[in-house]
């Protein structure tokens, strides 16, 4: 029998990690300027995080959890996305009482969906969040979005575009809601099934409908814009006055209104705009939430945040031709000839690593000539190289690649000779 990784999962090999780890870096050095902490919350949840958190309407509880129930006839979900959890463990652990508000937060998480796998959307994926909690302040929102565009930046992406909108207070909400109702109840037969559930349970989403999209009512549905309350119009203002001062670039789409049903007031989406990046250009989309911290059983709180995808972050750096530094050489690569040199490598390497030193050997026994070129495969900055004449003479001949010049350095004066020359 052959095994394969399952659909839509995939292996990240070594050549690979280490840019995984370059885009990790960047972005927590981004998080740290921003005054964000790195929350870390378990890979499964109880199934009603989910469905109370992100909401019984939305296609993630409806189509795409990984959903199962354990020895102790648990319902138990795999995360298919962060924010849930985040709130559910800022409620737990009571960070709603910490002396320092608003909390604000980052993660690195694995999520899990079950949909159709494609290039950069994957059933296991790799997603960075921020969620920020306990502020109602429009500037809030604004560095919410200026941290995720500065991620990119810090990237090189240039190929941009940031999409923003409203959806209101409950009030404009409700408003809106039943001008949804009203506009797409004569066409009720025309949409999909389930569109006509969305219509009785969430009417905003069934703008959100990929099957319908081309469907004419969708392009004279009323837009939230013309429902907001002052209150709400002036918080949307001052989130667009806040942007334009910090030389953010932003285009308001009155039609976006997001995946989740906990969103309102601001929401957001950055986009490629990089020639063939594909057809699904969002690189990250997120917005404000007010009551998602009271259905999970706290304090009311409002919140803010995003979501982003590595993978997408991944293929954006792809296709706009920027490359991630990756340092694929080694420091030193120690040459032993002999039973007596053999071992006193290990205890070489040893101290060596202790200083921080990077230092590798063979282990499969290759002769002296074989180890040269294995030194060269992991394009070794220096060679050590110890037989049984150095070993008693207690030298170690150490041969820098580049240049090919060698010297013999006493054993004693290894580290702090390797330290120098490195």
């Amino acid at each position: 029998m052959s095994y394969k990784a399952p659909r839509g999962t995939a292996d990240v090999l070594p050549q690979d990690a280490s840019k995984w780890q370059f885009i990790e870096r960047k972005i927590k050095e981004v998080c740290n300027r921003y005054h964000f902490h790195e929350i870390r919350t378990p890979l499964f949840e109880h199934t009603e995080v989910f469905q109370r958190g992100v909401g019984d309407s939305t296609d993630i509880v409806q189509k795409e959890m990984y959903t199962f129930e354990d020895r102790g006839g648990r319902s138990i979900t795999l995360r298919p996305e962060g924010t849930a959890s985040v709130v559910r463990s800022f409620v737990e652990n009571k960070l709603f009482g910490s002396a320092n508000q608003p909390v604000k937060l980052y993660y690195f998480a694995q999520m899990f969906r079950y949909e159709r796998p494609q290039k950069g959307r994957m059933r296991q994926l790799h997603q960075f969040g921020v969620e920020v909690l306990g502020s109602a302040d429009p500037a809030i929102d604004a560095e919410v979005i200026d941290l995720a565009m500065s991620c990119y930046r810090e990237m090189g992406l240039k190929s941009l575009k940031l999409v923003i909108n409203s959806l209101g207070d409950k009030e404009s909400r409700t408003a809106h809601r039943q001008a949804l109702i009203d506009h797409f109840t004569p066409h009720k037969e025309e949409l999909c099934g389930d569109c006509q559930l969305r219509l009785e349970k969430n009417p905003l989403r069934v703008l959100d409908c990929k099957k319908d999209r081309e469907h004419p009512s969708m392009k004279t549905a009323p837009s939230i814009l013309e429902y907001l309350n002052d209150e709400s119009t002036d918080y949307f203002n001052q989130v667009k006055e806040y942007l334009t001062l910090m030389g953010i670039e932003f285009e308001v789409d009155k039609n976006m209104v997001r995946g989740l049903d906990y969103y309102n007031h601001t929401t957001f989406e950055i986009m490629s705009e990089a020639e063939g990046f594909g057809a699904i250009t969002t690189l990250a989309g997120g917005g404000r939430y007010h009551g998602l911290v009271e259905e999970l059983g706290g304090p009311a709180t409002p919140g803010i945040g995003f979501g982003m995808g590595l993978e997408r972050l991944l293929m954006a750096l792809e296709v706009e031709e920027k490359e991630i530094p990756v340092d694929d050489t080694l420091d030193c690569y120690l040459v032993a000839v002999g039973e007596k040199p053999e071992k006193e490598a290990v205890r070489i390497m040893h101290n060596l690593r202790k200083q921080g030193i990077q230092v590798d050997k063979d282990y499969q026994g290759k002769k002296m000539k074989g180890q040269f070129k294995a030194a060269d495969r992991y394009q070794a900055k220096y060679v050590l190289i110890l037989g049984e004449d150095e070993l008693q003479q207690q030298h170690i001949a150490v041969r820098e690649m580049r240049t090919g010049n060698q010297e013999n350095v006493p054993l004693a004066e290894l580290e702090d000779v390797i330290k120098e020359k490195l």
